[in-house]
């Protein structure tokens, strides 16, 4: 079996109950929840042995994410401990209209804080097939960034195929750098890159002649984008650019497509509607690809995996997607009626 490592940061996560405005009653709901650390949940509930690798703090909190981890079959046994603050998000939830919102408190977290130095990567990737980082972590701080890169650099050397979600967060680059002078230079050591045009524009650079912000989901403007990544970076074997058509916050299009260098392939499209948390959804995607690529000879058959994957995750309370590899295939196959399974 493969093994596969996710790299970066996971936070506490702070939700107001429902659909409630932040602080609108005093209440929060407490659970985890990191876009490398949702990769690794997902890919454990596939059955794929799967490790989480980040810097966690000395405290209760740390090891309750741990216990959590744990929980779900991740293997957390490479995560180091040392003194310090674990970042938080706090989320509400939107409606019809109204967007959700999302605060982040990261700063001088522990993860924010460890650049790796003294760490020998070369153990820590050891037996490792696959490793899966992104955009987030090297937004939140000087060092995150340095620490991904030795990362990437240290798999390379070491053969393991390597994927990365560009994960554009303008909130987060905050520390002088610029997005694309960070993403430019990792993105030299990757394998399969997977993002939405927003990312491959404002952490790339690469535009094409029409806006693909507008809505209108022209596909050959995402064969054209894809492409001319590909033709950038000669490095990367597949790119995959999720599709979302958001109508509201309750009501989302939901489709892909896959460039591997030879074939443009176009996945099936969802109606996603009655939606009951949207976070994660890019994260179960990556995992989904990433299980499809590991396991189907047809990287088509990787990418409609991927995106049944991501549909589901969208009824899912809380960043891990908890859906099984069976729930995934059965969507895949075509059954969309939601009828109660005896």
């Amino acid at each position: 079996m493969k093994k596969v490592m996710t790299f970066g940061e996971i936070m506490l996560r702070l939700k107001s109950p429902e659909r409630e405005r932040l602080l609108q009653s005093a209440r929060f709901e407490a659970t985890f929840g990191g876009g490398e650390a949702n990769v690794a949940v997902s890919l454990a509930n596939y059955g794929v042995d799967a490790s989480f690798f980040t810097v966690l703090p000395k405290n209760d909190i740390g090891e309750a994410c741990i216990r959590e981890l744990r929980k779900f079959n991740v293997d957390v046994s490479k995560i180091i401990r040392t003194d310090g603050r674990m970042g938080i998000y706090y989320l509400e939830s939107g409606a019809n209209q109204r967007a959700s919102k999302v605060i982040y408190d990261r700063t001088d977290s522990t993860m924010a804080k460890s650049s790796l130095e003294g760490v020998d990567l070369y153990e820590i990737l050891q037996e490792i097939d696959w490793l899966h980082v992104t955009g987030i972590t090297p937004a939140i701080s000087e060092a995150a960034a340095d620490a991904t890169l030795k990362m990437v650099k240290t798999a390379r050397k070491m053969g393991i195929i390597i994927s990365i979600d560009l994960n554009y967060r303008k909130n987060l680059w905050k520390y002088g750098k610029s997005a694309q002078e960070v993403m430019d230079t990792i993105v030299k050591y990757v394998d399969v890159i997977v993002a939405n045009e927003e990312d491959c524009q404002k952490s790339l650079g690469i535009e094409i002649d029409s806006d693909v912000t507008s809505g209108d989901l022209d596909i050959q403007k995402y064969e054209q984008l894809a492409k001319k990544v590909v033709s950038k970076y000669d490095n990367v074997k597949v790119i995959a650019i999720t599709l979302r058509e958001s109508e509201s916050a309750d009501i989302n299009g939901w489709s892909a497509c896959l460039y591997d260098g030879e074939s443009f392939y176009v996945s099936r499209k969802y109606a996603i509607q009655d939606i009951v948390d949207r976070v994660g959804g890019g994260d179960s995607f990556a995992a989904g690809l990433i299980y499809g690529l590991l396991n189907y000879e047809d990287a088509s058959e990787a990418l409609e995996y991927a995106v049944a994957a991501s549909c589901l995750k969208h009824s899912i309370l809380g960043d891990f997607n908890l859906v099984t590899c069976e729930e995934v295939e059965r969507l895949k196959g075509g059954d969309v009626s939601g009828r109660v399974q005896r």
